[in-house]
């Protein structure tokens, strides 16, 4: 999904609309049966649990590998962050590359990689299974357009570089300003393979071949990883845009841009092997390009509200004019924030996105009603005491994780601060999501276009609020109470506007499962403070971070399953039941 604020890199490997990986039907959690609970009709553990339907293999074994390669590529993606971090830290340096590095993704996206998934996906395949050649003359067409535009597009933007970074951070000026032009140049390359990654998995999505697009992006963090480590090694810590060189900004920009022509390269190397033979077409008659084009019109309203998100967001980080706590460090924090939803809820909507809209065929609104609210109730059953934690664990965590090199451990405990706020919106921006699914189930583009203008001007003027009242230090800090009170209004005006359309949202048997979960979820947030108290007493701060991190983590882990088992919430006896089947059958 295209977020309205900074797409972390994972995120960049996903297409706006954040259609599933793979777009695939695979199992939904609601199909796997609850040994514990099968067999009691009308209870609300039967609702949760369900029959048990064996996926076919060949769905079961894509599954696992899309759900593999999306932790993978999320984790590399976190290392990836952790890296530039200790190479650059949170001050002006790191915020020149942080804004560098954002530039071409928002570009991109907002010129052409929104329409490629959310609008052509579902294009190529009618038009696969309709055209006697079986859509292979489209397929040609459409990626003779797309190099040609990649292609301008690309020159026009490394040409427009310094006008780029006026648009995106008019707040820099001397020298990093020209540190950030120069990596901006260097990264702005990334567009032509950006968007050559973006269309070979859109074909390879509509030939069923799923593994490459969800783990091409750990190639891409490695060498990334990689560029960063090599930086560090040369270059040494505490470089800042004053004594940093030219040739050491070349290494690391073309390091990070080497890692998306590799990705690239391992997906354009996939779909040949798929039996994909490109023969260039730039002939458009009799393409049918036009009816894609016609249903684009309301998803690019909402690209574009989406990426007026970004810019504004960028501009006051930017303009905030506070060293330490700018762009590097929001973006920090929103890697991090993305983690759960994208591990999680991830799979949870790409399960329940085909069997919504397979409801619909059927005119049985009843049940995507009851699919959406099965869907949310399991993801928060994970989710919530993951919120909690992170609320509890920010600042420990993240100096655990980012306190090296560069990166001082007050940086890191900055990144904790917007990290604390950020929690608060995990429910919401999942929330949010779901329901733009049961849009697109319904075949509905347009509400969520028309939602999104007033939730995109909340978060805009939000953010330009903090930027003129708050002290510098805190603005970005409160940024991401801007970013989910875009979700929270769309949240909103999206579940009165479907209660209408469904009958109902199943919201007590909804608000029932938040209340049990959050009291199940006390007793393990009271010990995951406590040991946080007790360790940050112990002299230093790497190690006792750590060590609360894991004793508190870990203890307020067993006490929530405890707890929750006590308490008889179905939705985790789903999770437990699920797990120890497979401990049996293994």
């Amino acid at each position: 999904m295209l977020m309205p604020g900074v797409l972390d890199e994972a995120e960049r490997a996903e297409p706006p609309g954040d259609p599933e990986p793979g777009l695939v039907p695979v199992r939904d959690p609601g199909d796997v049966g609850d040994p514990g609970t099968a067999g009691r009709p009308g209870s609300e553990r039967d609702e949760i649990g369900g029959a048990a339907q064996a996926a076919p293999p060949g769905v079961a074994h894509s599954s696992a590998v899309m759900a593999i390669g999306t932790v993978f590529a999320r984790l590399t993606g976190f290392l990836r962050t952790v890296v530039i971090g200790a190479a650059l830290g949170t001050a002006l340096l790191g915020d020149a590359y942080q804004a560098a590095e954002m530039i071409p993704y928002t570009v991109y996206e907002l010129l052409l990689g929104g329409m490629l998934a959310s609008v052509f996906v579902p294009f190529l395949v009618k038009r696969r299974m309709r055209d006697a050649d079986g859509g292979a003359a489209t397929e040609r067409r459409l990626l003779g357009v797309v190099l040609v535009a990649l292609a301008v597009l690309t020159v026009v933007a490394v040409l427009a570089a310094d006008q780029l970074i006026s648009l995106y951070a008019g707040g820099y000026t001397g020298r990093q300003r020209e540190v950030t032009v120069l990596l901006t140049r260097l990264l702005l390359v990334q567009i032509f393979f950006i968007g050559v990654s973006g269309l070979a998995s859109t074909l390879l999505n509509v030939r069923h071949r799923f593994g490459a697009p969800m783990w091409a992006p750990v190639v891409n963090n490695l060498i990334t990883m990689g560029a960063g480590l090599l930086f560090l090694w040369i270059a040494g810590r505490g470089q800042t845009t004053e004594t940093v060189t030219d040739g050491r900004l070349t290494l690391l920009g073309l390091g990070s841009a080497f890692g998306t022509v590799a990705q690239c390269g391992v997906l354009a190397w996939t779909l040949r092997s798929a039996g994909f033979r490109w023969r260039p077409r730039l002939d458009l008659r009799g393409a049918g390009f036009g009816e894609a084009a016609r249903t684009a019109t309301w998803m690019l309203l909402y690209i574009v509200v989406a990426q007026a998100g970004v810019l504004v967001t960028a501009n006051v980080a930017t303009r905030a004019g506070a060293p330490g706590s700018g762009l590097a460090a929001y973006k920090f924090a929103l890697v991090v924030f993305q983690l759960p939803y994208a591990i999680i809820a991830v799979s949870v909507i790409t399960a329940l996105l085909p069997r919504m809209s397979a409801h619909v065929a059927d005119g049985r609104r009843d049940l995507v009603r009851d699919d959406f609210s099965r869907g949310l109730r399991l993801a928060c059953a994970l989710l919530v005491p993951l919120w909690l934690g992170m609320l509890v664990f920010a600042i420990p965590g993240s100096v655990t994780f980012f306190a090296y090199g560069s990166l001082t451990v007050d940086g890191a405990r900055r990144i904790g601060a917007i990290l604390m706020v950020f929690a608060v919106m995990v429910l919401p921006f999942t929330l949010h999501q779901l329901l733009m699914r049961v849009f697109y189930a319904l075949g509905d583009t347009r509400t969520p276009g028309l939602i999104a203008v007033p939730a995109g001007i909340a978060q805009a003027a939000t953010a330009l609020a903090l930027l003129r009242s708050v002290p510098a230090r805190q603005v970005v800090v409160g940024l991401p109470v801007a970013y989910g009170l875009f979700y929270a209004f769309g949240a909103t005006a999206a579940a009165l506007v479907l209660r209408r359309r469904l009958g109902g949202m199943d919201g007590r048997r909804i608000v029932r499962a938040l209340t049990r979960l959050h009291l199940a979820a006390l007793p393990a947030l009271a010990f995951a403070a406590a040991a946080v108290w007790a360790f940050g007493h112990l002299p230093g701060d790497r190690l006792p971070s750590l060590l609360a991190l894991l004793v508190g983590g870990l203890g307020g882990g067993a006490l929530y399953l405890l707890t929750a088992r006590l308490m008889n919430v179905p939705e985790i006896g789903y999770f437990t039941a699920m797990a120890s089947t497979r401990l049996r059958r293994s």
